[in-house]
This record gives C-alpha cells, sequence and structure tokens, in this order.
C-alpha cells in the first residue's frame, strides 16, 4: 500500500483530492472534449482507443450522450472547466434534436448510429433516468426555461409512459422481464438531482416513491443485500445477484434523500456499507463486480465503477459524521487512482481487471467519465469543505 491509502490524515485527503481534481481538469475533460465529440456529425463519441484516439465507428447509446453532457455540465458548474458550458449545451442540442422523438412518439429512443439515425427505437427506462440527470445539471448551471420545460415534459413521460401498477417504472416501452433495480436506483438518482435544480416538490415526491419501492421490494433487510433481478411484481428471483457497487450507490444516494427530505437512511446505509464491504479483493481491496446473498463472491472480476461508488459511500458517511469515514473515503480514491486512472494516455482509464490485475477492456469507454467526475465532485465538496 502508499503511504496515502495505509494513513489517510486529513493532508493525505486534500492531496489525493486536489490531485485528482488536477486529473480532470488538465487532462480527462480536454481529452474528452478534443477526441469525444464528433466535430461532423455531432453527439459523444462511446469510446476511445487504448491510444486515446476516438471510435467514431462506434453506435451511440443515449444514456452515454446524457452521461457526457452531465460530465461537461457538471465541470463548467463546479469552475474546473468553463468552456464544458458550450459543449454540455451542443451536446444538449443533438439529443434533443437526434434522439428525442424521431419517429413521433413520446420519450428517446435507445441507439443511434454515428450519424444520428435511429438503430433501436426501444424507450428505455434506464436511458431516460440519464436524459432526465443531463437536462436537472444542465438546468442548474443555465436556467434556461426551455431546459426546464424538457425537464418537465420527461417527468410527465415517465409518470404517463413508463409507470408500472406494481411500484415504480417498468423496464421500457416494450416491456421485458426480469426487472431491475438499477433503472429505478438511476431514476431516484435523477429525481433528487432533478428537485436540487427546481426545489419543485413533484420531484421530492416521485424520489419518495422510489425510496418506498427501495424499503418495500429492493432491499432484503433480513440478508442485509439488495438485490438486483425480480419479478414483475417485485417479488425476488433466487438465487439473489449482489453487485457490491450497487449497494455502495445507494448509500450515497439514501443520504442525498436524507438530505432533501429529512428522511432517516442512516440504519440502510450502514447495513448497506457493511455488506458490500463483504465483497473486495483481497491483493487490492477494490470491490468486484458480484457476490451472492451469502457474501460470497461470484464474479472476482472488477471495474472500475464500484471503485467510484464505494469512494462516494464513505464519503457520504463522512459527511453524516461518521468518525473513520474520511479516511476510508480518502483510501477509496487512493485505489481509484493507483489501480484505475494511471492509464497510459493521459487522462484515460483502465475499465476492468480480472482477479490477477489484467486489464480486460482495451478501450477507454466514455460510459465511466459521469462516474469519475461525480465521485471526485462529492470528494471536493465534502473533504475540502473551503472548496464550496
Amino acid at each position: 500500500m502508499t503511504g496515502i491509502e495505509s494513513s489517510a490524515t486529513a493532508a493525505d485527503g486534500q492531496d489525493v483530492v486536489r490531485t485528482l481534481t488536477a486529473l480532470m481538469t488538465e487532462h480527462s475533460l480536454p481529452l474528452w472534449a478534443r477526441e469525444g465529440w464528433d466535430v461532423s456529425n455531432g453527439g459523444f463519441i462511446e469510446r476511445l482507443d487504448h491510444e486515446g484516439r476516438a471510435d467514431r465507428l462506434a453506435p451511440r447509446r443515449i444514456r452515454v450522450q446524457a452521461r457526457q453532457i452531465y460530465c461537461f455540465a457538471t465541470a463548467a458548474r463546479l469552475g474546473w472547466y468553463p468552456q464544458g458550458r458550450d459543449i454540455a449545451t451542443k451536446g444538449l442540442e443533438y439529443l434533443l434534436a437526434k434522439a428525442k422523438s424521431p419517429d413521433g412518439q413520446p420519450g428517446f429512443v435507445h441507439l443511434l448510429d454515428p450519424e444520428g439515425n435511429v438503430l433501436n427505437p426501444l424507450r428505455d427506462a434506464y436511458d431516460h433516468a440519464f436524459v432526465l440527470l443531463a437536462l436537472a445539471t444542465v438546468y442548474e448551471l443555465s436556467r434556461d426555461a426551455r431546459v426546464r420545460e424538457e425537464m418537465d415534459s420527461l417527468a410527465a413521460f415517465l409518470d404517463s409512459g413508463l409507470r408500472s401498477p406494481h411500484g415504480g417504472f417498468i423496464e421500457g416501452i416494450p416491456p421485458t422481464l426480469p426487472r431491475r433495480q438499477n433503472p429505478q436506483m438511476h431514476l431516484f438518482e435523477a429525481m433528487i438531482a432533478a428537485f436540487d435544480a427546481t426545489h419543485d416538490a413533484a420531484y421530492q415526491n416521485r424520489a419518495g416513491d422510489l425510496f418506498g419501492l427501495f424499503v418495500a421490494s429492493l432491499y432484503d433487510p433480513r440478508r442485509q443485500v439488495l438485490g438486483e433481478y425480480f419479478e414483475e411484481d417485485w417479488s425476488k428471483i433466487e438465487p439473489v445477484v449482489v453487485e457490491p457497487g450497487h449497494q455502495a450507490e445507494w448509500v450515497w444516494l439514501l443520504k442525498s434523500f436524507e438530505r432533501i427530505t429529512g428522511c432517516p437512511t442512516g440504519r440502510f446505509r450502514a447495513q448497506l456499507l457493511s455488506s458490500a464491504l463483504r465483497y473486495r479483493d483481497d491483493v487490492t481491496g477494490c470491490l468486484v463486480d458480484e457476490g451472492d446473498a451469502e457474501g460470497l463472491i461470484r464474479k472476482s472480476t472488477r471495474r472500475l465503477w464500484p471503485q467510484t461508488e464505494i469512494a462516494k459511500a464513505w464519503i457520504a458517511q463522512a459527511e453524516a459524521g461518521e468518525g473513520e469515514a474520511a479516511g476510508k473515503a480518502v483510501e477509496a480514491l487512493a485505489r481509484l487512482h493507483r489501480h484505475y486512472l494511471g492509464h497510459p494516455v493521459p487522462g484515460g482509464w483502465y475499465d476492468q481487471f480480472d482477479r490477477d490485475s489484467r486489464s480486460l477492456v482495451d478501450t477507454i469507454p466514455a460510459s465511466s467519465f459521469y462516474h469519475i467526475i461525480c465521485a471526485i465532485a462529492e470528494a471536493e465538496r465534502v473533504l475540502l469543505p473551503s472548496a464550496a
């Protein structure tokens, strides 16, 4: 272990956060602004190759377009990358022009080709969560009334087109099974962000509905695990699959929900975090990709995004006043930096390793940027209070 990882003092924590912020401002954001935007056709590039060059032939997932808008708008709002405002704006213009109702039906399509033509017209709940998050982030930055109208229009479509009679939202149009907790989690995130941006109680209420679904169906209090797959009526599919990264992600989201509502979530957060920590790689300390409800590891591969989420979980606990949480957050951020962000392409990252720390993905996927930006932004907000 590095000295930072083994003894995370307050000074160490500030150094780690500042190092990561500098990596974003000096390398990652310029890299994705330069290589990650398609100057010919518009839209964000799905991935870079191992040398940091754009893959211009890859289809464009709408969730990735929305995530990149979030990244650049957040970077602009925080003062990390002022030119991110214009990049987020043109990204949103592309998203609305190409993906919103191109077939005359409400909602956003699922997949575009590099020229902006529709490859898959599915209306996917997961995608719509990130479109709402992108809109909320841009609105918080710009206060543009047209963006607010798009938010409310999307929320109305979610309510009228994707609501399930069993609670939460269906997987998409057309609906599919099994039902997954993941879209519900990201819709929860998006509703919280929309409330933060607008202070409209309707978004707070929608977040409350999803918290109710978490308590009633998604979370198993006896085994203290979050299920991933469910039947149509939210009954659990056994054996339960556990993704520890999602358990950590819910810790952070529950703290955010507590902040906007005053509803206590400390017991759930403590249980989820303790449970998630069972699924760690012995050598690196990183979260693995999958386990079972008994705490056993089922997949020893380890992607990047669970490492950002365990950092955010500890950051949330630090904000709640948990004694050693700030130090644990710094250790998690140091692991993220050491194992995933030290790519030969400055500002790039490794997406996944096997149990022997061999990289399994040759490309640099854009989808991970949202996780990285969010974790570092939260670290700056909580662990560097003077930055606020």
